[in-house]
């Protein structure tokens, strides 16, 4: 792996490390950039997850997406196998199981959930009550961070989307074509 490549993620590792952390699930796809994170969270357990992986969380019908967007992302969601549409939904339902909602008893969890861009569009989807077809177009630049907040009696609550402070000014738009860079 390139330097350049290792940059986002001991930046993202190196902000996650200044928080208070009870664990952290990572993606099961074998990938060097999620041990680079979790190499700089010393002393917080970091655990494979299939639920934190790389999948098609959702497949909406047509007739659910926005008439203006319905061709565009048909012709995108049909590029993937059956298999991966058929896997992905039972997926997503465990990663909300797994990664949202409020804890059972008194003691607060901080989990880092080191994760692909369809995982974190359909938790920021489902924190903010939105339609299924929504995690479509919820975009995450490479190494940013979301942080969202589950209290009891309360909806959840994103703090945080898409958060690249943490890096280099030239790696703030990664995984975004240059038209989108602001």
């Amino acid at each position: 792996m390139r330097a350049a490549a290792r940059l986002p993620c001991w930046g993202t590792g190196s902000r996650a490390s200044r928080w208070r952390r009870s664990t952290t699930a990572r993606s099961p796809v074998p990938n060097r950039p999620a041990r680079l994170v979790g190499e700089q969270l010393d002393g917080v357990p970091c655990r494979r997850s299939e639920a934190a992986g790389d999948y098609l969380p959702y497949l909406p019908t047509r007739e659910e997406l926005p008439p203006e967007a319905a061709d565009a992302w048909t012709e995108f969601l049909a590029q993937f196998t059956a298999e991966e549409r058929e896997q992905g939904p039972g997926l997503a339902a465990a990663a909300l199981e797994e990664f949202t909602g409020t804890v059972v008893g008194d003691e607060p969890r901080h989990e880092l959930v080191v994760t692909h861009n369809f995982l974190a569009g359909w938790l920021i989807r489902a924190a903010l009550d939105a339609p299924k077809w929504r995690w479509l177009g919820i975009n995450h630049a490479n190494a940013a961070l979301t942080v969202i907040r589950y209290t009891p009696d309360r909806p959840p609550a994103v703090l945080l989307f898409n958060d690249t402070g943490h890096l280099p000014a030239e790696l703030r738009w990664t995984g975004f074509p240059p038209e989108l860079h602001v």
